[in-house]
C-alpha cells in the first residue's frame, strides 16, 4: 500500500494538520507519522494563521529581540515579529525592532553564527522557532548555541511537538500527541517496527520526505 497523506482534524478548524502514517526515519529517531507543515512554512495565508496562534502565547508577557528560525520557518517568524511588535496594548513589544534570523549549519551540524550576524545574538532575548519538537535534540542544540554566544532563550515555539518544556523554558505548539493520541518516536535501536520486520517508507527531514 503506498503511502497516504490526510488531513487531520484538531480543534484548530482553520489550521490544517496534513499527516501520513507509516514507518520513517529521522536524523534522530524513527517515527509513525510524517507531519506535513509545508503550506504552513511557505504558504503566506497559513504562515499568517500559525503566527497569530504561537504568538499569542508570547507577545503579552515576553520580551523578544530576535527569532531564530529553524526548520525552514523563516515566513512564519517574519509574520510574528510583525504581529507582535504592532501597536496595541497587549503587545509588549509593540513599536520594537525584531530580528528574524537563521543559524548556520557545520558540516557536522553544529549551529554557528558569523561576526555580522552574531550582535543579532550577543545580550539579545531569542525565542527559537521550529517546525517540529520531537526527541529536543535540535531544540537544546539550539539552546546551547544561544547561550555559548552570549544571548538569552526566553521560550521555543513549534508548529508540532511532544513536549511543553525544555529544562525550564517553556514550548508552546498548535499541535501535539493529543492531537495524534497514537504518535510513537523512538530511538532507532529500541524502533519497535524495525523489531516487527516493517520496513522504512521514507526518510524524514525539515525538507520534507523521501520514498524508499
Amino acid at each position: 500500500m503506498g503511502l497516504e497523506m490526510i488531513k487531520h482534524p484538531t480543534s484548530k478548524a482553520d489550521i490544517l494538520l496534513k499527516v501520513m502514517k507509516g514507518h520513517f526515519a529521522t536524523g534522530h529517531s524513527h517515527i509513525n507519522y510524517y507531519i506535513d507543515v509545508t503550506s504552513q512554512k511557505f504558504c503566506l495565508s497559513e504562515a499568517r494563521k500559525v503566527a497569530q496562534e504561537l504568538a499569542s502565547a508570547f507577545k503579552s508577557s515576553t520580551m523578544i529581540d530576535t527569532i531564530l528560525c529553524l526548520d525552514g520557518t523563516e515566513v512564519i517568524a517574519s509574520c510574528m515579529a510583525s504581529e507582535m511588535t504592532k501597536t496595541g496594548y497587549m503587545n509588549i513589544n509593540q513599536n520594537q525592532d525584531m530580528y528574524v534570523m537563521t543559524p548556520e549549519r557545520t558540516v557536522g551540524s553544529q549551529l554557528i553564527f558569523r561576526e555580522n550576524t552574531a550582535p543579532m545574538i550577543v545580550g539579545k532575548k531569542v525565542l527559537v522557532l521550529m517546525a517540529s519538537v520531537s526527541t529536543g535534540y535540535t531544540a537544546k542544540s539550539a539552546l546551547e548555541t544561544i547561550a555559548y554566544y552570549g544571548g538569552t532563550a526566553v521560550g521555543i515555539a513549534s508548529i508540532f511537538a511532544t513536549i511543553d518544556h525544555m529544562g525550564d523554558l517553556p514550548v508552546h505548539s498548535l499541535f501535539n500527541p493529543n492531537d495524534l493520541p497514537d504518535y510513537r518516536s523512538c530511538d532507532a535501536v529500541d524502533c519497535p517496527w524495525c523489531k516487527a520486520g516493517q520496513r522504512l517508507d521514507a526518510l524524514v527531514n525539515s525538507f520534507g520526505y523521501s520514498k524508499l
